[in-house]
């Protein structure tokens, strides 16, 4: 009897308490035009790789953020690698920063994109920070967490970002 009580206690406070709107989601994707995507990679294997190649047939402006191809001179899908979110800052007015990081390491990258002056941040399904998030809203910025713009813009019927946005 003492386990139920425990288990049940226990299931509740692993929850997390942020929770995604549509609302926000849809704003997200149809007011960003510029995407810092962190945590790019050329490994055409890797969802980050994927979601980058399909975010530029929305008609999205993708920029890869990954410091190890950036040194290299590096593209992915034919854009220019870039090395920080604050090196992108200086060439574009970031909208939305999509993060391909560890949840760990997602704190880190929100604040970033807090610093550049970003719109929103996205983190990617498995990519979880309730901490960051709130830092994020705090900061202003709308937020998406845990969820991938691969699976939200068929869903929600968006087609890329609006052209008077």
């Amino acid at each position: 009897m003492k386990w139920k009580s425990f288990i049940s206690t226990a299931s509740f406070a692993t929850m997390p308490s942020f929770r995604n709107s549509d609302k926000v989601l849809g704003e997200i994707l149809t007011r960003s035009k510029v995407v810092a995507l962190v945590g790019a990679s050329k490994n055409t294997s890797r969802a980050s790789n994927e979601v980058l190649g399909l975010l530029l047939r929305y008609g999205y402006k993708v920029i890869p953020v990954n410091p190890g191809l950036a040194n290299l001179n590096e593209s992915v899908h034919g854009q220019k690698v870039f090395a920080s979110l604050e090196d992108v800052s200086k060439e574009y007015s970031i909208d939305m920063v999509d993060i391909f990081r560890r949840s760990e390491e997602a704190g880190g990258v929100v604040d970033e994109a807090i610093a550049v002056g970003a719109k929103s941040v996205w983190l990617q399904i498995g990519v979880i920070d309730e901490d960051a998030c709130k830092r994020a809203q705090d900061a202003g910025l709308n937020v998406a967490m845990n969820v991938c713009p691969a699976h939200e813009l068929p869903r929600l019927g968006i087609d890329g970002p609006d052209d008077d946005s």
